[in-house]
């Protein structure tokens, strides 16, 4: 059995909703159920449950937020975890952790290695690189699965605001100069789901591995996808020019190259991640009728 953390946000619904349809056993607890900073909490939590496999899915994802809430975001993405990492230690049983593309600079040419070394340039980025040593420190049997650009039919994302502002607006000034691969929380649930049994099987598996769509964009190249595969559904096709980060200044900084090499994970598990492009025309077709719509990238 599975017990996932952080069962509200994005990836929780997603590994509810792929356990339900493959049949996998799966138990999700939210924060109302379980503070993954709250030791005794996830303590009992785990008692309860006995699982086989732990997934941590919660996080404090405000990459803006992040820089004037640093002791929030330290909670939720490196006590939390810590503390999670322990139990399942105590317990010892094996866990998923997910971090994120934003451990990195973003100064490489070429896409990011799980080998090459981390440099955060915001405050998330440095929650979330210390909440992956937080893991590797409290336990042996982890997996840390860097992901980045995450969407999904729930919760805030980028598709979602994107098609909110096209219903209304002639033009969309969409950010082009940082690069990257939309990910959809959906293929990083089935990914996880389909790494778990080895996981749990073969401790010499632990580590840190990246996983995110194949293939990649700008934040520019995504927004048109999602205008072009909507426009059929609506007959609204706004414009969508390019700008420069320098145009639309946000409180955290963004790295300009976010692109993840995904080749080790896909030696090892033997799972090829779908082109980014299939995953996003597919989520925005699902959201067409969505009502309700969050901001964020757009100027």
């Amino acid at each position: 059995m599975i017990l996932v953390f952080g069962g509200n946000g994005q990836l929780g619904r997603e590994l509810i909703r792929t356990a339900a349809e493959r049949h996998v056993a799966l138990q999700a607890l939210t924060r109302a159920d379980a503070d993954i900073a709250d030791a005794a909490a996830v303590a009992a939590a785990v008692k309860r449950s006995q699982p086989d496999l732990v997934v941590n899915a919660a996080a404090y994802t405000s990459v803006d937020g992040a820089e004037s809430h640093d002791a929030e975001a330290r909670r939720g993405n490196e006590l939390g975890p810590g503390v999670l990492a322990a139990a399942c230690a105590a317990a010892g049983i094996a866990m998923v952790h997910v971090s994120t593309d934003y451990v990195f600079d973003g100064n490489k040419d070429g896409a990011y290695r799980e080998s090459d070394p981390i440099h955060p340039i915001n405050a998330y980025g440095r929650s979330k690189a210390a909440g992956e040593n937080a893991v590797r420190r409290a336990l042996d049997r982890h997996v840390i699965l860097r992901t980045a650009w995450l969407y999904s039919e729930f919760g805030r994302n980028f598709v979602k605001t994107v098609l909110r502002l096209a219903q209304t607006r002639d033009e969309l000034r969409i950010v082009a100069d940082q690069h990257g691969s939309p990910t959809s929380a959906r293929a990083l649930a089935e990914a996880i789901l389909h790494i778990a049994p080895r996981v749990i099987a073969e401790p010499r598996l632990a580590g840190t591995y990246h996983f995110t769509a194949n293939g990649a964009t700008t934040w520019h190249g995504f927004a048109e996808c999602i205008v072009a595969t909507v426009a059929p559904i609506t007959g609204r096709r706004p414009r969508v020019t390019p700008i420069a980060t320098a145009d639309y200044p946000t409180p955290a900084k963004r790295p300009a190259n976010s692109r993840l090499d995904c080749s080790l994970f896909v030696q090892t598990f033997g799972l090829t991640p779908r082109p980014w492009r299939e995953d996003v025309e597919a989520t925005t077709r699902a959201l067409v009728a969505a009502p309700q719509l969050a901001e964020h990238h757009v100027a």
